[in-house]
């Protein structure tokens, strides 16, 4: 038990080594980080006609793509080329519209060569993201994002592990700079990520609500036969209610039935029961904002209005069964 004790112990203290090894580089990244550069960096891929091509070879290869991927998935057309296939045809992916962002901690991969040497005979902007920017992929590319001259976090001071770090983060900077700059929404983000929780969150309530003969409506002055016949054949365990005009004034759900359940109850009116101005949601509103709405109420239902007049009705299991949860 003390081993296991002790083991924790080291390997605790190793974790705390890494991760304040990484903070240092990320600390010296904000330090150092050229403005200049960056939003010469950014404007050529702001105003670039084709897409972003994100290369580099091993570790960097690995980074390249997930930068590519976050670009991709923020409204800026990206993808990687892996360099050695870029040497057997792939360098037929980039066009002279493009903008190629090659990684290399060193700046002296080889199997960069081919790809520089096409994007200079073809004049496509290039971008470095380097430790070195006297190396030879510094001196190739137009503009250089320098990263900083830190140590790694790996004892041997070998294994790729701050610099990769830093070199995610860059990308991340690129990726919210672009994001930025082109007023991507959560609309626009939607339209990207249609599948999987993610898409579920972001969709609109008006995508899963109950409208037109699905939707439990009355007149606020119906009486509570009618109100009954209606939550039991809508189904949703809620009836809303309307005034001469349309708009809806009050709610009722099976849980105020049963809290007022007496022998008179059918004489009722609906307006004499009926919860007043219950909370609502516009239709344009996300699901997330609804399931958050319902959770802080503790309520199972919301109608939809637009302009008070009711459009629909959303039930708690409408996103939970959507994977909004």
């Amino acid at each position: 038990m003390t081993a296991l004790i002790q083991q924790s112990q080291t390997d605790k203290l190793s974790a705390i080594r890494t991760i304040d090894s990484e903070i240092e580089t990320l600390e010296s990244l904000k330090e150092s980080l050229d403005s200049v550069s960056l939003t010469a960096a950014l404007d050529f891929m702001q105003n670039s006609k084709g897409r972003i091509i994100i290369t580099g070879i091993g570790k960097s290869g690995h980074i390249a793509q997930k930068i590519a991927a976050s670009l991709a998935s923020t409204g800026t057309p990206s993808f990687f080329v892996h360099p050695a296939e870029a040497s057997h045809g792939d360098l037929g992916m980039i066009t002279e519209d493009d903008v190629v962002i090659a990684i290399s901690n060193s700046g002296e991969s080889k199997e960069l060569i081919d790809i520089l040497n096409y994007c200079k005979r073809f004049g496509i902007k290039l971008i470095a993201i380097t430790k070195n920017p006297d190396s030879s992929l510094g001196k190739a590319c137009d503009i250089v994002l320098k990263l900083p001259n830190h140590s790694e976090a790996c004892p041997l001071g070998l294994a790729p592990t701050s610099s990769t770090t830093a070199t995610l983060v860059l990308g991340d900077i690129l990726t919210v700079g672009m994001i930025e700059r082109k007023g991507f929404s959560k609309e626009d983000f939607n339209d990207r990520h249609p599948g999987g929780k993610l898409g579920a969150i972001l969709k609109h309530v008006s995508d899963l609500m109950h409208t037109g003969q699905d939707m439990p409506i009355l007149d606020e002055n119906s009486n509570m036969q009618a109100v009954l016949l209606e939550m039991t054949s809508k189904r949703l365990g809620c009836v809303g209610f309307i005034n001469q005009s349309g708009e809806l004034t009050g709610m009722l759900t099976d849980g105020d039935l049963r809290r007022c359940l007496s022998p008179k109850i059918l004489e009722e009116k609906a307006v004499n029961l009926m919860t007043k101005n219950p909370k609502t949601i516009k239709p344009e509103a996300m699901t997330a904002e609804a399931l958050k709405i319902m959770h802080d109420k503790k309520i199972t239902n919301l109608f939809v209005v637009e302009g008070n007049k009711p459009v629909g009705v959303i039930h708690i299991h409408d996103l939970l069964n959507n994977g909004v949860a």
